[in-house]
């Protein structure tokens, strides 16, 4: 097993595992887990299926009855390193790609200062907040910024975001970080670690704000933190092309492997984020 594979193993499982705990409902399948959010999350997919053998037919079946059953399309992520039964039952099963996704990682050695692959000054009147968890007015301002650029400007975020996303920054291998000029919120972003992997996600910075550094300062001190808690590796998940990629590629990160997103369209049913 190669360097990319085990990248993939770990990240999948920590991904499969961690949508699971902060969804409504959720069940183990095939080696991954299937969650729902409810109706217009993210969180309505199965990730981890099929990296420790087969998948079957009975398996794929009740991934199928799970989402349609409440009234959204069945979502899936397939790694690269799946084996080929996933993929010949999902194309059985009518699936499509939807998008593809690539995963980038990047070592940590313990020694090493993450501050000094930025190759900016960081500016000054720039503030990062540690969000504490228990704090329900910080973990509202946070989801408010931190969502702000995964829905159309000026639209307000849906009660299920909100839900899932306040999930997310509470969970308990989560950190999450505001970012502040002058007192008010520019950015926002958040983590998950494990003793295999961490990964960083959730991040956005306000419009009028960004080309300023500020997601590559966010990184950094998720990085940071994430060695705090004894993770060695760190994974970031980004739409291809995109300014989070370049980001992170200037840090260091490099491209472990592309995954596909597909999903089962049906009439009457939902599609998800």
């Amino acid at each position: 097993m190669n360097r990319l594979h085990q990248i993939a193993l770990a990240e999948e499982a920590r991904q499969a595992l961690g949508t699971a705990e902060i969804s409504l409902e959720a069940e183990p399948i095939a080696g991954g887990w299937m969650g729902y959010g409810g109706k217009g999350t993210w969180a309505n997919q199965a990730a981890g299926l099929g990296l420790n053998g087969p998948v079957t037919d009975d398996e794929l079946d009740r991934l199928v009855e799970f989402y349609t059953s409440r009234g959204v399309q069945p979502q899936i992520e397939v790694c690269p390193f799946v084996d080929e039964s996933l993929i010949a039952g999902l194309a059985k099963r009518g699936f499509l790609l939807r998008e593809f996704e690539n995963v980038f990682a990047r070592e940590i050695a313990d020694d090493e200062n993450l501050r000094a692959v930025y190759p900016h000054q960081w500016p000054k009147d720039l503030v990062i907040e540690h969000v504490d968890p228990s704090d329900d007015g910080a973990v509202e301002q946070l989801v408010e910024v931190a969502t702000s650029g995964f829905r159309p400007p000026d639209e307000p975020i849906s009660d299920v975001f909100r839900d899932i996303s306040i999930n997310m920054v509470k969970h308990k291998r989560s950190d999450s970080f505001l970012a502040l000029i002058d007192g008010k919120p520019v950015g926002g972003a958040s983590m998950e670690s494990t003793p295999e992997i961490a990964c960083l996600f959730g991040t956005s910075v306000v419009p009028t704000f960004r080309r300023r550094g500020i997601q590559s300062i966010l990184m950094i001190l998720r990085m940071e933190r994430a060695r705090e808690r004894g993770s060695r590796l760190v994974a970031i998940h980004s739409n291809p092309g995109i300014s989070t990629e370049r980001n992170a590629m200037r840090l260091g990160f490099f491209l472990a492997y592309t995954k596909c997103v597909m999903t089962m369209p049906r009439e009457g049913l939902l599609a998800s984020p």
